[in-house]
């Protein structure tokens, strides 16, 4: 499939979140509680109002023909240990229906050459440990546990695993 993508406008925003929504549910139904998900959906749509503001640098549409498909953020890492060499893969989202068709790869690839061009020569992010499926993900895409671990309350506790990949 092909796809383009480029810097989310603040008009992007309702289809934004709609993407966020649905992959989390689709994501992390089997370990987040459903609960959670609802209660973090039902911001979704402000919280992407006030994220894309016009002077947006960070987030990404992911469309094909024209539709957004998926969302990506691609940051200076926000990691405290990090040096300047490092850039951060926020969040990498696809509509449930785009899942496992390579529109995953091909984001992954366009993140790693806006790193490169940033002057980047790392990149990092922050799955759950429970999200067996995105962590073969990653490490299909070359990315490794570097051994940094935090916790997160999702509903539950919710240990995270930092992975790594020299670009």
């Amino acid at each position: 499939m092909n796809i383009t993508i480029r810097l989310a406008a603040p008009a992007d925003a309702p289809e934004m979140a709609e993407i966020h929504m649905r992959s989390w549910e689709a994501a992390y139904r089997d370990i987040i509680p459903i609960e959670y998900i609802r209660e973090k959906n039902a911001t979704r749509p402000a919280l992407w109002k006030r994220i894309l503001i016009d002077d947006n640098t960070t987030e990404y549409a992911i469309q094909s023909g024209g539709k957004i498909i998926g969302i990506m953020g691609i940051a200076v890492s926000r990691d405290e240990d990090a040096d300047n060499a490092i850039c951060e893969l926020k969040s990498i989202y696809l509509h449930p229906d785009h899942f496992r068709q390579g529109i995953g790869t091909q984001a992954m690839a366009f993140a790693f050459e806006k790193a490169r061009k940033l002057g980047k020569s790392v990149m990092t992010l922050w799955v759950f440990a429970e999200n067996d499926n995105s962590i073969k993900f990653y490490e299909k895409c070359g990315f490794a546990p570097d051994g940094k671990t935090k916790t997160l309350d999702c509903g539950k506790k919710m240990d995270c695993v930092r992975m790594r990949k020299n670009l």
